[in-house]
This record gives structure tokens, sequence and C-alpha cells, in this order.
């Protein structure tokens, strides 16, 4: 079964979290600190992460991005605050969910599974071109005018998700459910984000092209002829 690392600082959350996915088959250590946490990801990797963002050493963001810098282990953030500027940046750091406490475990639990669905590798054919486009499934790569892209997660699901299709305009709460993000987690507009910084790697490559385009008031799309 998957492992599930948890890191809280609050021992009775702590122990209700433990409680809960033990219960449904899970595995779990639990952690205090963030530091902590980034060293026992290092050695021995969790198959998700539920992090709290109040942290007595480093924050939960902090603690996000040190991971960032060496693992695409899913993380689902937990947090006292519902502010919306909390949750996108949650995800424009890498997170993959957002839970206000208080909280239900069983939708914690709930969550941590669809999350680890959503995680699952496809099983279809690792390459596919489209364009001046590269994708390499297996390996989690695309190359753009023979030059690999340096992407994040979020950002290779997307552009994947727009290359598959070409010429479909994709809303952003569609872009959201292929970047892997619950569409009720507020993340709409950091999708914005996400294109922005997809679009700035691709102009250092070809600094007059537009793959991708912007439909007003609907979405993105991809255009192979302006690639």
């Amino acid at each position: 079964m998957p492992h599930i690392l948890i890191v809280e600082d609050e021992a009775a959350i702590a122990d209700t979290l433990v409680y809960a996915l033990q219960g449904e088959g899970f595995t779990t250590t639990w952690l205090t600190l963030g530091l902590a946490a980034v060293e026992h990801q290092r050695i021995t990797p969790a198959d998700l992460i539920i992090l709290d963002i109040g942290l007595p050493d480093i924050s939960g963001f902090e603690t996000c991005k040190q991971l960032r810098r060496f693992s695409e282990v899913p993380v689902m953030f937990l947090s006292a605050r519902d502010g919306e500027i909390d949750r996108v940046v949650g995800l424009e750091i890498g997170a993959d969910d957002y839970v206000v406490k208080p909280f239900s475990p069983r939708e914690v639990t709930a969550r941590v599974r669809a999350i680890l669905k959503r995680m699952a590798p496809r099983t279809e054919s690792s390459s596919a071109a489209s364009g001046h486009f590269t994708i390499d499934a297996e390996r989690v790569l695309i190359s753009y005018r023979g030059h690999t892209l340096s992407l994040t997660r979020h950002e290779f699901r997307l552009l994947r998700c727009l290359l598959e299709q070409p010429h479909r305009v994709f809303s952003r709460e569609q872009l959201l459910a292929a970047v892997g993000v619950p569409s009720d987690a507020g993340y709409e507009r950091s999708i914005d984000s996400h294109i922005k910084s997809v679009r700035a790697k691709l102009r250092l490559i070809a600094a007059h092209a537009e793959p991708i385009q912007t439909h007003r008031g609907l979405g993105y799309s991809y255009s192979p002829d302006r690639s």
C-alpha cells in the first residue's frame, strides 16, 4: 500500500490522520518539522505528503519548495487559513490539494486516494509528436524544436493536455483537471500563471512563435501552425 508522510506539529491532528489513513490500509510516518520531512523524503521517499503550512521551523510553503528541488511527490497542504492567495501560492509551488482545518478525516483520506489515482501512470505509448513538439511520457519530458523543456510537473501536464488536442479550447477548469488538481480548490486563476511560465520557456527557444493561444473569457488552445 502507498506510504503517507504526515508533517504536522499538532499531535491531536496527526493522530486523527494516522488513525484514518491506517484504517484504510495506508502506512504512515509522522513528523513535526519541515526540514526533517525534506531529509526523510531524500532517504525514504513517501508516495504522498500531507503537509501543514504552519510548522515550528520552516513553513509548509518553504518545505514544499525544498521538496520540489529533487522530488515530484504529491503534496496536500493543511492550513487554518482559507484565503484564495494561500491556495494559489500552494498550487504555484507544486501542491496537489489544499485542505482547510478543521477537516473531516474521511474527506482527507478520500482526497489522498483521488490524488494517488490521478498520479498513476498512463498506459499509452511513451512518445508522440505534435508540430515542433515531442512528448516522452515515460520520461516525463517535452521537447520543443529539439530542445528539452525544463518543466514542473504541473507545467508538463498542462502543456501535454494542450498538445494532445490541437486547436481545442480548454477552460481553466478543464486544465486544472489535466494538471490533477480538484476544480473546487479555488485554483482557476493560477492556470494563467502556469501558462505564462510555459510561454516564457518556449520563447527562449523561438522568440516569435505563439503556439499557445489565449481565448479571452474561454481559455487556451494549442495552434500547431504558430509553433
